[in-house]
């Protein structure tokens, strides 16, 4: 998030209008709803842990167990379970509406 100065960047009746509410402070403006970009788009980490997500229940079908992939990928036994069962269900889904 980057500053910008009121008189920079608001057209002069509209700053006149916001100085009789607040005055010297910092006011946040959130994006609009259609422009604010998804948890992690921005970033780029959603991508990176589809791609961490998609090797974990890779791995799980190559017959590591749920302890194994615990120990290499620093996640709960439970994280793990989520990670392999939501895969499957996504895997299985897109092999139905083929």
């Amino acid at each position: 998030m980057q500053y910008k100065n009121g008189k920079e960047v608001l057209p002069p009746s509209l700053l006149k209008e916001m100085q009789k509410y607040i005055q010297g402070e910092l006011v946040y403006i959130p994006k609009a709803k259609n422009k604010r970009a998804g948890w992690g788009e921005v970033n780029g980490s959603r991508q990176v842990i589809k791609k961490r997500n998609d090797t974990i229940y890779e791995l799980y079908k190559e017959g590591k167990s749920l302890e194994e992939l615990e120990s290499m990928y620093n996640l709960s036994v439970d994280s793990i379970r989520k990670i392999v069962y939501k895969s499957r269900c996504v895997k299985n889904d897109a092999k139905q509406n083929m």
